[in-house]
C-alpha cells in the first residue's frame, strides 16, 4: 500500500501539474474513442498497452473478459455497454484477452473452483468457449488454455451482438467490433479477422476486424 501511496503523491506533485490543461477538460466531460472490455489481470492494462491518454478509453475489466448475453436481469457489464454505445457514442468496441489467463486456464484445467462460487458461476459465461476447445485436441495443456483464451474472445463477441444497444449500432454501422489476443511476454497482439475464423497479427494487418 505503501507504495501506491507514493505513486499517488508522485502523479499530484510531478504528473499532474504537467497535464493539468487535460484534465481541467476532462472534468466536465468525456469522449472516449472506443469501449475496451478486458480482463481484471494486472498484466494487462489497456490505456498502456495501447497508449491512450485519460478520456480516451471506456473500460470495463473483469475476471475472463467476459460480457453476458443480454438477459431480462441485465448487471454491470450490460448496462456499461449500453451507456458507451448509447450515450457516449463510442464507434469501435474491443474484446481482449490475453495470454496466460488465469480464468480460461481454470476452466481448461477443469480446477475445482467450490470454493470460489462467485467466479465459478461468473465463468459459466464462457461455457460455448468451452464447448469448442473440449471438442479439439491439443499436444499439451499450455496449447489448450492458448486455444480457449481465443476461443473465449469469440464467444464474448458473439454474446455482446446480443444486446440491442449494439445491435442497433451494428445494423447502422455505426460501430466495429474487435476481438484481439494480447502475448504478456511479447507485447504482441492479434486480432480476429473478419471471417471470425482466425487471429493474424494486428501490426501486420492494422485495419482487420471482427464485424
Amino acid at each position: 500500500m505503501k507504495t501506491i501511496i507514493e505513486g499517488f503523491l508522485n502523479f499530484q506533485k510531478e504528473v499532474y501539474p504537467e497535464r493539468k490543461a487535460l484534465f481541467h477538460s476532462l472534468a466536465s466531460s468525456q469522449n472516449p474513442k472506443a469501449l475496451f472490455i478486458s480482463c481484471s489481470d494486472s498484466r494487462l492494462v489497456p490505456e498502456l498497452v495501447t497508449q491512450q491518454e485519460p478520456g480516451q478509453l471506456f473500460v470495463i475489466r473483469n475476471a475472463g473478459n467476459i460480457v453476458p448475453s443480454f438477459g431480462p436481469e441485465p448487471g454491470g457489464v450490460s448496462a456499461t455497454i449500453e451507456y458507451a454505445v448509447v450515450a457516449l457514442g463510442v464507434r469501435d468496441i474491443i474484446i481482449c484477452g490475453h495470454s496466460n489467463c488465469g480464468a480460461m486456464g481454470a476452466i481448461a484445467k477443469c480446477q475445482d473452483m467450490h470454493s470460489m462460487p462467485a467466479v465459478e458461476h461468473w465463468l459459466r459465461y464462457a461455457d460455448a468457449a468451452k464447448a469448442v476447445a473440449d471438442n479439439n485436441e491439443y499436444p499439451d495443456e499450455e496449447h489448450k488454455v492458448s486455444a480457449m483464451v481465443r476461443e473465449n474472445v469469440i464467444a464474448q463477441l458473439n454474446n455482446i451482438k446480443t444486446h440491442p444497444s449494439v445491435a442497433v449500432a451494428l445494423r447502422n454501422n455505426k460501430i466495429r467490433l474487435h476481438g484481439w489476443v494480447y502475448d504478456i511476454e511479447s507485447g504482441e497482439v492479434q486480432a480476429l479477422d473478419r471471417g471470425g475464423k482466425k487471429f493474424v497479427s494486428l501490426a501486420e494487418n492494422p485495419d482487420t476486424c471482427f464485424e
